[in-house]
């Protein structure tokens, strides 16, 4: 088998080493910031399926991806239902209060969470982090406080390349590929 293609810089990796819970939000992240509006005013929302492999591998890691949104859809809960996702905070505007919620539901602590997210209600999160990102077209603020910023864009990609950094930096990732080899 050929080594992963993926190489990341060190000191990310370090900051990485322990992750156990990977926070998400939605809006700018998991999707690509738009809102798709329906005659009937539903929202639609697009999401890359790269991020919900993603998901799903931090999943078999061992590594639990908490989602913290300020908005609700039947779109969005199909897609998170969908992938599995069991830590889920919708309609949350104030996202540090359901990140420690979900940190004393897993019985860990800030030094075990990393999390990415793209403008100002994502700050109070990323700022206790052990490792923050944001997507390439996040907010100027929040690429200032991410240890990571992603090639990708929000919605295309860029919680993948989150996920697959957590993935190396716990050594999951090359046994992971090799179950695609």
């Amino acid at each position: 088998m050929l080594p992963p293609a993926l190489n990341f810089p060190p000191e990310l990796l370090l900051a990485a080493q322990g992750v156990r819970v990977a926070f998400f939000d939605v809006d700018g992240v998991l999707t690509d910031g738009g809102l798709y509006m329906s005659d009937q005013g539903e929202t639609l929302k697009r999401f890359h399926i790269l991020d919900g492999l993603g998901l799903k591998l931090l999943q078999q890691a061992g590594i639990a991806p908490a989602v913290i949104t300020g908005r609700d859809s039947k779109p969005l809960r199909a897609r998170l239902q969908a992938l599995g996702i069991a830590h889920v905070h919708y309609s949350t505007e104030d996202k540090r209060p359901a990140a420690e919620k979900t940190l004393k539901d897993l019985g860990l602590d800030w030094s075990q969470a990393a999390g990415i997210g793209d403008d100002w209600p994502d700050l109070p999160l990323l700022r206790r982090c052990a490792l923050a990102a944001a997507p390439a077209n996040a907010h100027p603020e929040v690429k200032a406080a991410a240890q990571y910023v992603t090639s990708a864009a929000g919605g295309h990609g860029a919680a993948r390349e989150f996920c697959d950094l957590l993935l190396v930096a716990g050594g999951r990732y090359a046994g992971l590929l090799e179950n695609y080899a």
